[in-house]
């Protein structure tokens, strides 16, 4: 079925994005079939085994998803991972005080036994993946019910999950490719001792902060080190101190030798999700209704996050990991935004649907399946586009209250039956209580729901409102100023001694004390609001988009039988291919593909906020005291960019050459390309990678722990 998708798939590469090899996110047990050719012909020294194999160790042996959404890889026989600053920042963070503030002066464990455990951290693996596409359709009838079908697949995946992994401690998942026309089968293994092992200065893992991020040029060492323990049998196991250093099948082997203009690179990781295929008609909704509204509401919670953040380090440190989760994406969301336009999208889509739409009229048996499929999905369109900015304002204003959140963690409470149930889970909300409050500043919440929930009144039609709502309008006069000040004043939710003090006296007749808490109230009257006014109307109308994808992908096929196409990411292993490559962004402006360390001293003289540098790495620079990790050119290269096409989840992914070895580390994409997860254009986006050998001088001649170094495999 894969290669029928496959070799129709200029439809969607020539019809709906740019019909080039090195564009698209491909299947790694698939690049035998598909890419090994090209990628060969693009200059790879290596074939299609050496990346993916089963029976033999191979480089998806080395690649881990990291955590809830990155990329790391083992760079050691004993188990010491690679990522991004940016995705081990929580954890750095947690560890972080006033007087050991990692954030600021960064970490180095001199030994294993220094090394830092992190409770809920995870890495996985990917033992093998499977085309399990006629397992799980056969004999389905084109013609049932999305609600008959759904039942029959989800009964036969539980099924095959089940048989695949009995008698093992692995997991199984399987997930829809194209739109549920195929599924993928992954079994894989989770690692849950992971211990920070190093991480640079945020002035080094984080320089340029959020002036920076999405753009380029771009002189971020962004990088943290981890190490993966095991049990005694290199079986994954709990935390436990007398776990061992794991010891994988595959290490990455890291190259000095550096890369030139149009040397070819690969991209092995965990892109999270792509919509390539999307119609005009939901690129006009994303662009020009949701995204709109989330970037502003993000500007004005991150406002009220800098203004405390800069009175105290102790904020700073409790709040540095939240405002870059929230300014992440809200630079994101522009720059997308940015590049639709540009490009030209929404009229391209336009564009290619009419030409469908020909093709499908041009036959009876075609017109009666796919001739009304564009209109469909514009009246689809239609209804969904306030139901999926209702959905963005309880996302980006509702639950952006911390308060909201955490106070969920009371339904246990009223969802026991019984005294031996009690104390467990008293015992697991305090610990929740303690975590959550450590970095938890309450002037920071009440001002967020003061400021966004006011603008959630005034712009949503009243259908969508809590009903809270009604409250602050009937008896705050539509004061959320007031109303903020009150529940805050009223509740015993908004402090850890509190909250403590009500767990410690709490009996099972207490349950009315909780629903009668204010705070608690308002968290209800949120989520109540989307599970009755947004989400069944929300699913119900995403469920008919997605078989309308599936009919729609059909008929591509049909239309289109030459060409390849691939799938979207979703989270799944990847590899994406391209070469080393500048760009131009506008008019006489020509980016080149590398920035070396002159840069981050030329941004840090210009006296802007986030170009600050240690001491240390000046007194390298200008004594150009560089080691082995020099250019050919003399220079210290810190970042370079390439054509591959990547995404979020592609954080951490290595950044490997022509013979697979690691020459970079992906953490980002240039602001003229973020909207590849829409659209790929192949002359504006380009992920970004800092350099190896940036990454080896800042653990060996600025941090000194050249021991780290002994346990890798380096090639000069």
């Amino acid at each position: 079925m894969l290669k029928r998708f496959l070799l129709t798939a200029a439809l969607l590469l020539g019809v709906l994005t740019y019909a080039l090899p090195k564009e698209g996110m491909w299947i790694p047990m698939l690049l035998e079939k598909y890419n090994e050719e090209d990628m060969q012909d693009m200059g790879m020294k290596i074939t299609a085994e050496d990346i993916y194999a089963v029976n033999q160790a191979s480089l998806k042996d080395a690649i881990l998803r990291f955590g809830g959404g990155c990329t790391a890889e083992f760079i050691s026989d004993k188990g010491l991972i690679l990522t991004n600053h940016h995705c081990g920042y929580r954890n750095i963070q947690s560890h972080s005080t006033v007087e050991n503030d990692y954030l600021s002066d960064g970490f180095w464990a001199n030994s294993q036994k220094e090394e830092l455990p992190n409770e809920g951290l995870s890495a996985t693996r990917l033992i093998r993946m499977e085309d399990v596409s006629e397992k799980v359709l056969h004999d389905i009838e084109p013609g049932i019910t999305e609600e008959k079908r759904s039942g029959i697949i989800n009964k036969r995946i539980k099924k095959i999950k089940a048989e695949a992994t009995e008698g093992t401690h692995y997991a199984a998942s399987i997930e829809p490719f194209y739109y549920g026309n195929q599924y993928f089968m992954f079994i894989t293994e989770e690692f849950n001792d992971i211990r920070l092992v190093g991480a640079p200065p945020s002035s080094i893992g984080k320089f340029g902060g959020d002036t920076d991020n999405w753009m380029w040029p771009r002189h971020t060492g962004d990088f943290s080190l981890f190490r993966v323990y095991a049990g005694q049998d290199n079986q994954p196991a709990e935390y436990s101190e007398d776990n061992k250093p794991y010891k994988p099948r595959k290490h990455l082997e890291i190259s000095l030798k550096g890369y030139e203009k149009d040397d070819f690179t690969f991209v092995f990781g965990y892109p999270g999700r792509t919509q390539q295929y999307l119609t005009s008609h939901a690129i006009d909704m994303i662009v020009n209704k949701e995204n709109p509204e989330r970037i502003d509401l993000r500007d004005q919670r991150l406002s009220i996050m800098d203004k405390y953040m800069k009175k105290s380090d102790k904020i700073r440190i409790q709040y540095s990991a939240k405002y870059a989760s929230v300014a992440n994406y809200y630079k994101k969301f522009q720059g997308e935004n940015r590049g639709i336009k540009k490009l030209d999208a929404i009229e391209i889509k336009k564009e290619q649907q009419e030409e469908f739409k020909n093709w499908a009229n041009s036959t009876p048996g075609y017109q009666k399946r796919y001739g009304s499929l564009i209109e469909t999905f514009g009246n689809t369109y239609e209804e969904l586009t306030p139901y999926n900015v209702a959905f963005g304002y309880i996302v980006e204003a509702g639950l952006a209250v911390e308060l909201v959140r955490f106070a969920r963690n009371l339904d246990k409470l009223l969802g026991i039956q019984s005294e031996e149930k009690l104390s467990k889970v008293k015992k697991e909300i305090r610990k929740s209580a303690k975590n959550f409050f450590k970095d938890y500043h309450k002037p920071i919440d009440k001002e967020v729901l003061s400021v966004l929930y006011d603008q959630y009144y005034n712009t949503l039609e009243p259908k969508f409102h809590p009903a809270v709502f009604e409250t602050v309008e009937k008896k705050y006069d539509g004061d959320f100023s007031e109303y903020a000040e009150n529940i805050y004043k009223k509740s015993f939710i908004d402090e850890l001694g509190e909250m403590e003090e009500f767990l410690e006296d709490f009996e099972l007749s207490d349950k009315d004390k909780i629903k009668d808490d204010p705070i608690y109230k308002m968290a209800t009257s949120i989520y109540e609001t989307y599970r009755a006014k947004i989400q069944p109307e929300r699913d119900m109308l995403n469920n008919k988009l997605d078989s309308l994808y599936r009919v729609y992908l059909e008929g591509l096929m049909k239309k289109n039988q030459d060409e390849y196409f691939y799938p979207d990411a979703n989270s799944t292993l990847r590899v994406t291919y391209g070469k080393v490559d500048g760009y131009s962004p506008k008019n006489a402006v020509n980016y080149r593909h590398y920035t070396t360390l002159k840069g981050v001293f030329e941004k840090v003289g210009s006296g802007a906020h986030d170009y600050n540098a240690p001491e240390k790495l000046r007194t390298l620079y200008e004594n150009k005291d560089y080691g082995r990790y020099a250019d050919d050119d003399g220079r210290l290269h810190t970042c370079f960019i390439a054509s591959n096409h990547t995404s979020g989840g592609n954080s951490g992914s290595p950044l490997l050459n022509a013979n697979g070895e690691l020459i970079g580390l992906n953490f980002d994409r240039n602001w003229e390309g973020t909207m590849s997860d829409l659209m790929y254009d192949p002359d504006q986006c380009r992920n970004i990678s800092v350099d190896i050998r940036y990454v080896l001088f800042i653990i060996d001649k600025f941090a000194g722990a050249d021991h780290l170094l002994e346990e890798m495999t380096i090639k000069e």
